[in-house]
């Protein structure tokens, strides 16, 4: 039994009929009050008739009565306005400050069983992996689901929206900068992001965009400041970006970052920082203005092509420098990347913009984008797919990261409408 349990069953009233308080005292509750998450009683403005007097204030919840005195209320000015002491088991005599004694209610009287035990099904100790309404899902009616999910989906974008606003906040308003700063670091994966971003920020967009003709000064740019064109090189093709970025760096003032942080450990060679880098450069030089080039369109088609950009034609045999493979093959950026940066860069960038810029439209146009992506294929997703919820595409599947990560992993069961339908299924 937790006071969250008990806050819950009294917010939303989930009690027998016929409430009397330990003096037998028959309790209507007209109002439940206000839940208040900060320090206080934890229901404001209650309004109640006991023993067929109205009362209207406020409403404390613990799970033993004692425990009144354990968070020394009686001494606790904020508590003389109480005018129900909401217990699970009653224990003890409590008193106000000015002496008086307030009604209590027992719950463990009014509480249905199979509340209590739904409630420890849920609670019960599993992985910290698994879904906890795993086996009573579905049990739940679609209709119940979706309407969690439409939730979800909006949640899960203005939780990304906090990088957002700080790019923001850091680049005093520059929407290319920012899409610029974004794009780059989901161009690095989750390996090399942060790497990536740092890049983005030692170079200049608007000093990129002088070369929007040629696409390999603008890598020979970007492999400089990444600090990758360090050393003797034996191919032509890096000796040439090595030579143009020499002759660029010392009258744009640039300075490169540790080509140390990078890692290629681990990665697929179609990952490896130099390819990536080359395709970024190829997408500065086809959208300078990649933000302002992005906002129109509505179809992912459209989007897609503008980001399925191909690496220089060096890397068609190689993937570092001085390492040609045996095999050649184009690197064009490949689907699941452009739909990872549309999804988790892009989307959430226009919502940002939409809101910031009061344009609801652009809010209907990303959820639009998300409509006509497919759902994303990760461990989470099969999880839920395993247990019956298909997604039929990507808005779906972000709605259930976002169940899995804000409500299943952290417990927060009776925070979710799918949680509570199963609470209170008696």
């Amino acid at each position: 039994m937790t006071e969250a349990f008990l806050h819950y069953i009294w917010q939303h009233q989930l009690l027998s009929s016929g409430l009397t308080t330990t003096d037998g005292q028959p309790v209507e509750v007209l109002r439940a009050g206000e839940l208040n998450r900060d320090a206080g009683p934890d229901f404001f403005n209650a309004r109640l008739r006991i023993g067929g007097m109205e009362w209207v204030g406020n409403v404390e919840i613990h799970i033993s009565t004692s425990h009144w005195h354990a968070h020394h209320h009686s001494s606790d000015p904020a508590y003389n306005n109480i005018i129900l002491h909401v217990v699970y088991e009653h224990d003890a005599e409590i008193f106000l400050q000015n002496g008086k004694s307030p009604h209590t209610l027992e719950l463990k009287h009014w509480l249905h069983p199979s509340l209590v035990a739904n409630y420890q099904a849920l609670t019960a100790p599993t992985p910290s992996s698994e879904i906890p309404c795993g086996h009573k899902l579905p049990q739940v009616s679609r209709l119940v689901v979706n309407s969690m999910l439409d939730r979800l989906v909006m949640e899960r974008m203005e939780h990304k929206s906090g990088l957002i606003m700080r790019m923001l906040e850091e680049s005093r308003g520059d929407w290319e900068r920012v899409c610029y700063w974004l794009m780059a670091r989901y161009f690095g994966g989750k390996v090399n992001a942060l790497v990536f971003e740092l890049l983005a920020k030692a170079t200049d967009p608007r000093f990129l965009a002088r070369w929007t003709d040629n696409p390999e000064r603008i890598e020979a740019i970007l492999m400089g400041q990444a600090g990758l064109l360090e050393g003797y090189f034996e191919d032509d093709y890096p000796r040439q970006l090595q030579a143009d970025y020499a002759a660029l760096r010392a009258g744009a003032n640039l300075n490169p970052i540790d080509g140390y942080l990078w890692k290629f450990y681990c990665l697929r060679p179609s990952s490896f920082p130099t390819i990536r880098i080359s395709q970024f450069a190829h997408l500065m030089s086809a959208a300078p203005h990649l933000f302002f080039s992005l906002l129109p369109l509505t179809d992912v088609k459209d989007i897609k092509h503008l980001f399925s950009q191909q690496a220089s034609s060096y890397w068609c045999n190689h993937y570092q420098f001085d390492q040609p493979t045996t095999s050649a093959s184009t690197k064009r950026v490949g689907n699941m990347l452009i739909e990872l940066l549309i999804i988790n860069a892009w989307i959430p960038l226009l919502l940002v913009y939409g809101q910031q810029h009061n344009q609801p439209s652009y809010k209907d146009q990303a959820l639009a984008l998300l409509s006509q992506l497919p759902p994303e294929d990760n461990a989470i997703v099969r999880r839920w797919k395993a247990l019956g919820l298909l997604p039929t595409h990507a808005a779906e599947s972000q709605a259930l990261l976002q169940l899995y990560d804000a409500y299943c992993l952290p417990r927060r069961c009776l925070e979710c409408r799918i949680g509570f339908h199963i609470l209170k299924r008696l």
